[in-house]
């Protein structure tokens, strides 16, 4: 996975940071998480096509997070995206696409389909699942957490020979994990023909919240926690009534799910420079780091 911040400022845009967006590539699939005003311009100027393969997750229904979602439907009309589009978020999504693209004759000319998010599995392919929870902000906001690699175990025709499992559909089955049926009313389990499991790496992108006990289940054991960090805990009681979180918050929720790393996003325009941020989230957690635009990052398999 290459994870791509394409956007790291609160509200308002700085000549450094442009509005929310991150954008994970996944076995040759772009998985964009929120879409601030002039994401599609970060796009291009980060060299990444916005005709690829790609599913679009929306935290919430604040401008900064997804006024950008119109400008790059359009973006991706004027380009003759070809690929459908999946977008997933909470509800009013779909309301306000097609206000924005029909108010402006911007409809996509590619298939695109609108999907309602909620807590538990988001979707699944392949490659990966996006898991999804709520935060606690001032409007419903939902956590995303990205999973791939991971594997049900290693297969052992050997073992399903003995069974009398044949080749074809069935196997498959049971390599993807799912209990079959065989012909002479057999039940047989994954478990039976298949190794250990694979634990795959992960990603959890949390949008706007407050520290909740929620996101710290969802971003439980994960490798990188991309959490918001609006404001310095000089303003934690501001953070609170507005449904942010402190870097300090951040930090105690990266602690407590027993991340690997935290990037700090979302920074308020407040913090020119954001050390202050960094030194007061270390205080909590050690591999902690405030995130810039167009920075890249890797999670290997």
């Amino acid at each position: 996975m290459r994870i791509i911040i394409l956007g790291s400022a609160a509200g308002l845009p700085t000549p450094e940071r442009n509005l929310s967006a991150v954008l994970m590539e996944v076995d040759g699939e772009q998985l964009l998480f929120d879409c601030g005003e002039g994401t599609q311009r970060q796009m291009i100027k980060a060299r990444l096509s916005p005709c690829r393969r790609m599913k679009i997750f929306i935290t919430h229904l604040h401008g900064d997070h997804l006024f950008g979602l119109p400008g790059l439907i359009q973006t991706m009309n004027l380009m003759n995206r070809s690929y459908p589009l999946e977008v997933y978020g909470p509800p009013g999504l779909k309301e306000f696409l097609n206000e924005t693209t029909l108010s402006t004759m911007s409809e996509p000319v590619f298939d695109l389909s609108l999907h309602e998010a909620s807590e538990g599995e988001v979707c699944r392919t392949r490659s990966y699942r996006v898991m999804g929870a709520w935060g606690d902000h001032s409007t419903p906001n939902m956590a995303y957490k990205v999973i791939f690699g991971e594997s049900a175990g290693k297969f052992s025709a050997k073992k399903a020979a003995k069974l009398g499992i044949p080749e074809g559909p069935l196997r498959s089955e049971l390599k993807a994990g799912r209990p079959v049926m065989l012909g002479d009313g057999r039940k047989v389990y994954p478990a039976e023909v298949l190794g250990k499991p694979l634990k795959g790496r992960s990603v959890v992108y949390t949008g706007d919240t407050k520290p909740t006990s929620g996101i710290i289940r969802l971003a439980e054991g994960s490798d990188l926690l991309i959490h918001e960090a609006t404001f310095s805990s000089e303003l934690a009681e501001r953070a609170a009534e507005e449904g942010h979180s402190t870097a300090e918050g951040a930090a105690r929720v990266a602690k407590e799910a027993n991340v690997k790393r935290l990037l700090l996003t979302h920074l308020s325009a407040r913090y020119p420079d954001p050390k202050v941020l960094e030194e007061e989230a270390k205080k909590i957690f050690n591999d902690v780091e405030v995130t810039e635009d167009f920075k890249v990052y890797e999670l290997k398999k």
